[in-house]
């Protein structure tokens, strides 16, 4: 079982939100340049991994497309990806402020 919940954020970019995130967690975010993606931010540990990404991504005809078009508010999405359900850590992150829970799924 993976659990699996996606947060969005108007509020704050890509760089604040890794600052915030790294504070309150003491993860450590490396930046990572994808084809596909763009530049997001990458926090991996045993007990999972939290992505951190604009939402628009470049898109191959020069226009930007949505990472996650069923939110196109948030303009810097959170994935967190976990074995199993953590509520100490969907705690600690709903407590930042500007940071909304968008989606949760279990697979």
């Amino acid at each position: 079982m993976t659990d699996h919940h996606t947060y969005g954020t108007s509020t704050h970019t890509a760089s604040e939100l890794v600052r915030l995130v790294s504070d309150r967690l003491g993860q450590v975010f490396t930046e990572r340049d994808s084809d596909y993606r763009g530049v997001y931010h990458l926090a991996s540990s045993p007990n999972g991994r939290i992505e951190i990404q604009p939402n628009p991504i470049p898109g191959d005809d020069s226009e930007d497309d949505l990472y996650a078009p069923e939110h196109p508010a948030a303009q810097v999405l959170l994935l967190t990806t976990t074995p199993t359900a953590d509520p100490a850590l969907q705690a600690r992150l709903g407590s930042i402020e500007g940071l909304i829970h968008l989606n949760h799924e279990t697979v």
